[in-house]
């Protein structure tokens, strides 16, 4: 019980970081009705995109504190331009297509985006060393919070604050929302709906970028598959809290953080199961508690807000 406070602390910075990149899945979502199952390669691309910033852009030895909001920036634009490509060249032409055909796109543009990264970038081969925020780590308590986590803590409710503001109050976010009910409706108010769409895809790669930037600092390494499997946990998120909801999303990653830190830290400890609170065991438990939510609340945490357009 004396770890449970640093277990909670592990399972809230693990689940901020599922929540961010969760929120693209559920955004798009909510609007074309797509799971953009490449969403956990644009996180990857946004990694690298901050990589690239400070090994090949900022001169040797720049501050992080000059560097970071750099890197932050080039994240942002590297996971943008790859995020809206991908909404302009692959999935809009299939838009009036069938259901299963821009699911299938999307899954091969993920291998696509993996291939190029490792073929293109120079050493991606192996984890790239990310650079890191010098100091700490910080001791509250019993809890201890590495330097990296701080930035996570800030950046996830930021982000949600930003979204929540940008969706509830400017006038493209209310467009996002007619979008999402009805875009056939939405189109006859002279919402220009094509638009909408690509403002979906371009924040949900801004808060992916964010996220990346944030594995970067918190593991201190990155490489050109860590998209795969966070993408799918990231995915599993926005199921959890409700997908077409991005309060949920973000719920639904820290719901799934913090299953996961606890069962890797207390599974082990119960006679027998020893061998099932391994960090390797982490990803089963993550997809066994979306099974048991979609068993008794398919719905999600928070419902769906978006209307079904079968």
């Amino acid at each position: 019980m004396n770890e449970l406070p640093q277990q909670l602390v592990n399972g809230l910075l693990l689940g901020s970081m599922y929540g961010l990149v969760a929120l693209g899945y559920t955004m798009v979502y909510g609007i074309v009705q797509l799971i953009n199952f490449a969403h956990g390669e644009i996180f990857m691309t946004g990694a690298f995109g901050a990589l690239t910033v400070y090994v090949y852009i900022l001169p040797d030895g720049t501050s992080m504190l000059i560097a970071l909001p750099l890197m932050l920036i080039g994240a942002m634009i590297i996971s943008t331009t790859v995020a809206v490509g991908a909404e302009r060249f692959a999935y809009r032409p299939l838009r009036g297509g069938p259901r299963l055909a821009p699911l299938i796109t999307a899954i091969g543009l993920s291998l696509a985006l993996q291939q190029a990264v490792w073929a293109w970038y120079p050493e991606a081969k192996s984890a790239r060393t990310f650079p890191g925020i010098p100091g700490g780590p910080f001791e509250i308590g019993t809890v201890t919070i590495q330097t990296g986590d701080v930035f996570v803590l800030c950046a996830a409710p930021l982000s949600m604050a930003i979204l929540g503001y940008f969706v509830m109050r400017t006038r493209t976010g209310r467009g996002m929302q007619a979008t999402a009910q009805d875009p056939d409706t939405a189109k006859l108010m002279g919402i220009n709906t094509d638009r909408i769409i690509v403002v979906a895809f371009a924040l949900g790669a801004i808060f992916a970028a964010v996220g990346g930037v944030a594995y970067g600092l918190k593991y201190g390494q990155i490489d050109f598959r860590m998209g795969f499997i966070l993408g799918l946990k990231a995915f599993t998120a926005a199921v959890l809290g409700g997908i077409g909801n991005i309060y949920g999303a973000m719920l639904g990653g820290l719901v799934l953080g913090i299953a996961e830190a606890l069962s890797t830290a207390y599974i082990s400890d119960i006679p027998g199961m020893q061998q099932f609170g391994s960090q390797s065991w982490a990803n089963v438990w993550a997809f066994v508690l979306l099974i048991l939510v979609l068993l008794f609340r398919p719905q999600g945490l928070l419902g769906e807000r978006v209307a079904d357009r079968a």
